[in-house]
C-alpha cells in the first residue's frame, strides 16, 4: 500500500520513496534482465576455448553472435503479439524458462550446426523479455519515478559486461564452456519458476503494433538514420565486447585469463560515464553530443587497431567509456523522431535492427576480416565506419526542427 504525506501547502502527496517501496519486485526484474543479458554475452570470453573445442576459425566464431542477434531481432519485433495474447507476467516467465531451455540445448550439443541452432533459439527466447519487463516495471512504480526505476533496471547490462568475463574465467576452472551454458540454463529455468511463484506485476496484456502509425514512421528519413546510428552505437559497445577477448588472445598473444580480466575491468567505468553523457546531452543537445561521441569513439577504435604495447591497455579502458556514452543522446534523439506518438514504435523497431547489425553483423565482419587479414584491420575499418556516423548525424531532423 502506498503511503502518503501532507505537504506544507496542505496538499496530499505520495511519498517520494515509492521506488524503495517496490524495490523487491524491481530487483527481481533486474535479476531476470541480468541473466537474460549475460546469457547472450558470456560466449564472448569463452570464444578462444570454443574455437579450440569445435575446431573453427574466427569467421565462424564471430557468426555465433549474428545467430543470437538474429533470433533476438525477430522476437523483439514479434514480442508485442505474444504479450497481447498472454500477459506481460506470463511472457516474462515464458522468456526466462525458454532461455534456460536454449542454454541447455547449447550445453548438451557438440555439432556445430546444433550449437548455431541453439544460439538462434537463445536469441529468440531472450527477445521476449525486454518489452514486457519495461511494461511491468513502469506498472510497479509512479510515473514520476520511472526514470529512477529504469536506471536501476539498466544496471543489469552494465554489470553483465563487467561480470561476464570474470565469471567465465572462474567457471572455466571447474567446467567446460558447454558446462557453463548448462549451468546458466539451470539457473534461468529456476528463476522463471521462482518468478511465477513470487514475482509481482505484469498481469495485463500488451498492445500489438499499430499498422497505420507504423506506415507513418517508416516515411520519416530521420527514423532510418537513427536505425543506422543505433546499429553503429551497439556495434561500438556490444560488437567490440564480443570480439575483444579473442583479439587479445589470438592476435596480441595475451593469456586468456589476463585478457578476460582486462575486458571485465574496462566495463566498470562506463556505468558512471553514461550518467555524464546524459548531463552532456542536456547541455549540448542530442545531435551535438552524438557528433562528438561518434568522432571520439571512431578515432579510439581505429587507434586500438593500430596500437601496440601499453597503448592497447589504455585504449581497452578508454574505448568502452566512449562507446557507452552513445545511449543517452541516442535515446533522446530517437524519442524526438516524428513526435511523441511515435516514441514507443520507434524504439521497438530500432532496437531489433540495431542488435541484428551492431551485435550480429559487426562481430561477424570483424571475425571475417580477422580470418582473412587481421583483427587490427577489422577495428580500423570499423573505426572509419563510426566516423561516418558523425557525418550522418548532421541530417537528423527532429519533430520540433
Amino acid at each position: 500500500m502506498k503511503t502518503q504525506r501532507v505537504g506544507k501547502s496542505g496538499n496530499t502527496e505520495r511519498e517520494s520513496s515509492s521506488v524503495r517501496s517496490q524495490m523487491s519486485p524491481l530487483l527481481f526484474l533486474v535479476g531476470i534482465f541480468f541473466l537474460n543479458f549475460i546469457s547472450r554475452i558470456v560466449l564472448s570470453p569463452l570464444l578462444p576455448t570454443v574455437e579450440k573445442d569445435l575446431k573453427i576459425g574466427h569467421e565462424e566464431a564471430g557468426s555465433f553472435f549474428f545467430m543470437i542477434s538474429f533470433g533476438y531481432c525477430i522476437m523483439l519485433l514479434g514480442s508485442s503479439f505474444v504479450s497481447s495474447r498472454l500477459n506481460h507476467r506470463k511472457t516474462i516467465i515464458l522468456s526466462t524458462i525458454a532461455l534456460g531451455g536454449a542454454l541447455l540445448f547449447v550445453g548438451l550439443n557438440h555439432q556445430l550446426w546444433m550449437v548455431r541452432l541453439g544460439l538462434f533459439t537463445l536469441g529468440l527466447a531472450a527477445g521476449l523479455y525486454l518489452p514486457s519487463g519495461i511494461a511491468t516495471l513502469t506498472e510497479l512504480v509512479n510515473p514520476r519515478d520511472w526514470g529512477k526505476a529504469i536506471s536501476i533496471h539498466e544496471l543489469a547490462p552494465n554489470l553483465s559486461f563487467v561480470v561476464a568475463p570474470l565469471i567465465a574465467e572462474m567457471l572455466l576452472r571447474w567446467f567446460s564452456w558447454q558446462g557453463i551454458f548448462t549451468l546458466f540454463g539451470i539457473f534461468s529455468i529456476l528463476t522463471g519458476i521462482l518468478f511465477s511463484l513470487f514475482g509481482r506485476g505484469g498481469k495485463f496484456c500488451g498492445e500489438s503494433l499499430n499498422v497505420s502509425t507504423l506506415r507513418l514512421i517508416l516515411k520519416e528519413p530521420s527514423f532510418w538514420i537513427m536505425m543506422v546510428l543505433f546499429s553503429l552505437g551497439i556495434g561500438g559497445t556490444f560488437g567490440m565486447f564480443a570480439m575483444f577477448p579473442l583479439y587479445l588472445v589470438s592476435e596480441k598473444g595475451m593469456d586468456q585469463t589476463w585478457a578476460n580480466t582486462l575486458v571485465g575491468l574496462s566495463r566498470i567505468s562506463p556505468v558512471g560515464v553514461a550518467i555524464l553523457s546524459g548531463w552532456a546531452t542536456d547541455r549540448l543537445g542530442p545531435k551535438q553530443a552524438l557528433k562528438v561521441i561518434f568522432l571520439a569513439n571512431g578515432i579510439a577504435v581505429m587507434l586500438l587497431g593500430a596500437a601496440s604495447g601499453s597503448w592497447i591497455i589504455l585504449l581497452i579502458f578508454l574505448q568502452p567509456m566512449l562507446a557507452s556514452s552513445f545511449f543517452p543522446p541516442g535515446f533522446a534523439a530517437l524519442s524526438r523522431i516524428g513526435g511523441p506518438k511515435f516514441k514507443n514504435i520507434a524504439v521497438s523497431l530500432t532496437m531489433p535492427v540495431g542488435f541484428l547489425l551492431g551485435g550480429g553483423a559487426i562481430p561477424t565482419m570483424i571475425g571475417i576480416i580477422g580470418e582473412t587479414r587481421s583483427f587490427s584491420m577489422g577495428f580500423i575499418i570499423l573505426g572509419g565506419i563510426l566516423l561516418g556516423g558523425a557525418i550522418l548525424v548532421r541530417y537528423l531532423k527532429f519533430a520540433k526542427d
